[in-house]
């Protein structure tokens, strides 16, 4: 019983790895990537529509994103969207095509972006925290019911701890790398 309690504890935390990964994607790092756009919604016909739905993007340069619309007449709108989207990047648009320059980074902008990271990690952290709570008290319940043995129960809560803790050493890991990417030029 605490083998399946055990694999479903595998993925919820395999979740809480993903989503980390996939929200410290949108961090820039002085290089163009069109994960930055991810977030974004461009209002097309009164249905809020992701950019990557609506357009063609690309990035011919390392500091240069270009976004080209299926649909010419969404232009304005998609600079818009990009401009209330707070990513500090000044679309350029010549009617048919956007251009996104990635101006580079300074110091102080990277720290930001650094102190931003850590408490992502931390929040992740929480949710792995979150998760092995959960677990344990599924477990217990298993063992006050009487379906498994205190033994079983100590096995499943060990494994259960070694299982969050290599999730925990991925995530600062994955933290490692992604600083190392801002901080390089």
């Amino acid at each position: 019983m605490t083998k399946e309690i055990l694999e479903q504890a595998k993925v919820d935390l395999k979740k809480v790895e993903e989503d980390f990964k996939k929200q410290i994607s949108k961090f820039r790092t002085g290089r163009a990537s069109v994960t930055i756009l991810d977030g974004i919604h461009v209002d097309y016909y009164g249905v809020p529509t992701p950019i990557n739905q609506l357009a063609t993007l690309g990035v011919p340069e390392a500091n240069l994103i270009i976004i080209q619309p299926w649909d010419n007449k969404i232009i304005n709108d998609v600079d818009k969207a990009i401009r209330a989207a707070n990513l500090n990047l000044n679309p350029v648009s010549d009617g048919k095509v956007i251009k996104l320059p990635i101006p580079p980074l300074d110091q102080q902008r990277r720290l930001e972006i650094i102190k931003t990271l850590k408490k992502y990690t931390e929040e992740r952290k929480a949710q792995l925290r979150n998760v092995r709570r959960d677990y344990r008290d599924m477990i217990k319940s298993l063992k006050d019911d009487r379906d498994i043995s205190e033994d079983d129960e100590k096995r499943g809560n060990d494994d259960l701890q070694k299982l969050v803790d290599a999730t925990n050493a991925h995530i600062d890991q994955i933290e490692k790398e992604k600083e190392k990417h801002i901080l390089e030029d």
